[in-house]
This record gives structure tokens, C-alpha cells and sequence, in this order.
């Protein structure tokens, strides 16, 4: 026998009944599970009867183990037969001094379950109008970043040094005129105007001639990475050897073609294919801003409940992800977040965060769809396999060995709710 009542914060407690045969079975089970091991003088390992076992035993020791398969058991036919939605592992509550042979027991289950979404307004959120012109200053200035992409860097052997300079010099640094590790270098490269060293480093470099030699005065950061450096005063000795100037190539066709881009041979050709490129990624952009806007429209206006659960485990699911990106660099975790700048605590308050954000998106999302009908043909179904074959270079029978058509249709579903969402906005 079950009953289920709901809680709030979108979780069930279940109360389910185990029978005496159930816990019978269980028993008979847990034997089994350890009659392997066992060792009684006068019988060969493995050969011990049950009723032996118990008389030396107890049955109460298996209890543990019946008690487990049990549950697991119920539990599952239960959230089965009674289609609890369940998203995170049941808090088992169970009075084990209640449990003995020859009788059944009960025991509760409290587990978070899949939000019920009530929709609020969703179609005809006000929008405003977008424009996917893309403008001559923009095809200009792209222009401009493959010029400065590549340019290159000509001796400066007059004048002084100025913002976008590269300087190539020694430095020494001190700290109460004592030196510090990692804090002396010869010949180093660096962009003036990058803001690769220190606050007013750079800056104080600014007019130096070649050969000069000048002290620095700085302050180390309040968070500077060296903890021993955190808010100190030092000085820098430095000594100019070399500057070098950025120098453009010209915007004509045999700078084109040395780029060697397929069908782009002449200055007119590539600016057209720039204006191209500029334009479609105007228009991804422009409908990646009226998705969010749909989405976050229908989720703000929508109600549910989202239990604690759930958001730590898609939280956990994110914290994977990361790791695994930091392996990739083979980085562990705590690394990857350093050199990224962000503490530990920092980036677990923004994946739970991002948790919510992201189940919220998903629920509201497949409510709508719900509502509104919305399905996967087989031939949308058909196309999604073979966009993944081309994807990943894979046959497409493979393909649909791999995955599953229930995630393939949702995938589908869910991208023809975001379209229906957008095509049901009122642009202004």
C-alpha cells in the first residue's frame, strides 16, 4: 500500500508498506549476498544453511542489507506505479526498532519531484524593433582589425616611448630596497598601453628614450596574486633597449590577396564578404536577443516552485562540466578558478544561480510546449539525426543506435517552442 502526500517546495513524502513476504524475500536475498563468505566450524566455506547461519548469527544480521533491497525495491515500484515525477534521491525515514521477522514494515520517502508550472502570459510580449542593417562604420572597423592583425612591428630609432609601443627592456624590482622573486627580467617584450604590469607601470614608462634608464615608483594590488606583495610599495628599475611601432600594411588588393581567402581576391570582393559576415552574425544576434526575451518574459511571468534538490544537482552537473574543461588543460578545478580569477565560493554561488536559471527555462519551456500542442514530426526527428551524423562525422544508423529518440524528440520540441515564442512576440 502507498500514499503519497505533497509538500511544499515541489516535494512528495510517500508512505510505503513492505509485506511480510517482501521482507521475507529480503532476508532471503541478504543470505544469499554473504552465504559465500561464510565460515562455521564443521561445514565447508560457502556451504552454511540459512537455519545454521542464524543460529550462530542471529537473523538480525542480515536485517541491514534486507532492509536495503527492500526499499529499494518498493521504492522504485512505487514512484513507478504511481508516476512520481521524482528529479533527486528520497530522504528515507524509517523506525528500524519496528522492523522484526514474521512482520512487515513502513518507512517514508521525501523526495523532490518535477515542478508544477503554472503559465502566466506568454504570447504577445511587446518587443523592440530590431535592425540587422549593418552599417559602413562597422565593415570599416573590421577592416581596421585585420589590418592591425597584421601589422607589423618596425624599429623605433628616434623619439621616445608612446602609448602602443612595444618596449623591449630590463627591470628590477624592490621591495624597502630589498629585491623579490620574480620580479627581475632582461629583454622583456612588453605592449605599452596593454595593462599587462602593475597600475602605473606603463604610464611611467611613457617618454622614455633608448637607453634611458628610470626608477618606477608603484603599488602592488590589495589582491595581488603573490600574497607576500598585496598592497606593497615598490620600485622598479628599468632600462630601455629597444622600441618597436605598429606599421599597417595598405588596404589594396595585393594585401587581399596575400591573405589567401577562398573566391577573395580584390579589396571590393573582401569588403563584400566582410558586410556578409557582419550581417549574418547581426541577424544570429538578433534573434539570440529576442529568444532571451521570450524566454525570460514567459519564465518571470510564469509560477512554480523549484525544489532545493534539484538545483544542486544541475549545480553539480555544471561544477562536472567546469572540471572537466579544466582537465583539458590539465588543471585540476581549484587551479582552473585561480587562474581564472574567481574564488571558490564566488563560483559556486554563480552556478546555483545558473542551476536555477537553467531548470526554470527548461520547465517553463516544455509547459508551454505542452500546452500548446507542440511535437516532433518523424521528419524533424530524421533531420536532427542527420545534422548530429554530419556534426561528428558519424553514420547515421550509429547515430540512432547512440541516442535516444525521446532526447532527440525533446530536442526538437524545445526548439520549435523557442521559435513558436518568438514568432508570437508583438515587435514594436
Amino acid at each position: 500500500m502507498t500514499k503519497i502526500d505533497k509538500l511544499s517546495g515541489s516535494k512528495v513524502r510517500i508512505e510505503i508498506e513492505v509485506t511480510i513476504e517482501q521482507f521475507e524475500h529480503g532476508l532471503e536475498h541478504a543470505f544469499n549476498a554473504v552465504k559465500d563468505d561464510v565460515e562455521v566450524k564443521g561445514f565447508r566455506k560457502g556451504k552454511v544453511s540459512r537455519a545454521v547461519f542464524e543460529q550462530h548469527y542471529g537473523v538480525e544480521s542480515l536485517y541491514e542489507e534486507a532492509i536495503n533491497h527492500c526499499i529499494q525495491d518498493t521504492y522504485i515500484e512505487a514512484v513507478t506505479n504511481e508516476s512520481v515525477a521524482v528529479v533527486a534521491q528520497p530522504k528515507i525515514d524509517l523506525d528500524i526498532t519496528k522492523v522484526e521477522r514474521g512482520k512487515g514494515f513502513k518507512y517514508t520517502a521525501e523526495v523532490a519531484v518535477e515542478p508544477v508550472v503554472t503559465l502566466g502570459e506568454y504570447k504577445g510580449l511587446e518587443f523592440e524593433s530590431l535592425s540587422d542593417e549593418v552599417l559602413p562604420q562597422a565593415v570599416d572597423a573590421e577592416l581596421n582589425k585585420l589590418l592591425e592583425q597584421n601589422a607589423e612591428l618596425v624599429l623605433k630609432e628616434e623619439g621616445t616611448l608612446e602609448n602602443g609601443d612595444t618596449a623591449i627592456f630590463d627591470f628590477e624590482g624592490s621591495v624597502d630596497g630589498v629585491p623579490f622573486d620574480g620580479g627581475k627580467a632582461e629583454n622583456y617584450e612588453l605592449l605599452i598601453g596593454s595593462g599587462q604590469f602593475i597600475p602605473g607601470f606603463e604610464v611611467q614608462m611613457l617618454g622614455m628614450a633608448l637607453e634611458e634608464e628610470k626608477n618606477l615608483d608603484v603599488k602592488f594590488p590589495k589582491e595581488y596574486q603573490s600574497e607576500n606583495l598585496q598592497g606593497k610599495d615598490a620600485v622598479f628599475k628599468v632600462k630601455l633597449h629597444e622600441m618597436k611601432r605598429k606599421e599597417l600594411p595598405e588596404l589594396n588588393d595585393e594585401f587581399v590577396k596575400d591573405l589567401d581567402k577562398e573566391g577573395i581576391t580584390t579589396v571590393e570582393e573582401l569588403k563584400e564578404n566582410t558586410l556578409k559576415t557582419l550581417k549574418d552574425q547581426l541577424i544570429s544576434k538578433n534573434q539570440n536577443s529576442r529568444i532571451d526575451f521570450a524566454v525570460n518574459g514567459a519564465v518571470d511571468n510564469a509560477t512554480y516552485e523549484i525544489a532545493e534538490e534539484m538545483i544542486v544537482e544541475e549545480k553539480n552537473r555544471l561544477v562536472d562540466n567546469v572540471t572537466q574543461q579544466a582537465k583539458q588543460y590539465n588543471l585540476d578545478l581549484d587551479t582552473y578558478l585561480q587562474y581564472s580569477g574567481i574564488s571558490k565560493e564566488d563560483f559556486e554561488k554563480n552556478l546555483l544561480k545558473d542551476a536555477e536559471k537553467s531548470i526554470a527555462t527548461r520547465i517553463v519551456v516544455q509547459a508551454i510546449s505542452k500546452v500548446e500542442e507542440i511535437t516532433a514530426t518523424t521528419e524533424e526527428k530524421d533531420a536532427k539525426y542527420e545534422e548530429i551524423a554530419a556534426q561528428y562525422s558519424m553514420d547515421i544508423n550509429q547515430v540512432k543506435a547512440s541516442v535516444n529518440d525521446e532526447a532527440i524528440a525533446s530536442e526538437v520540441e524545445y526548439k520549435k517552442t523557442l521559435d513558436f515564442l518568438v514568432e508570437n512576440l508583438k515587435i514594436k
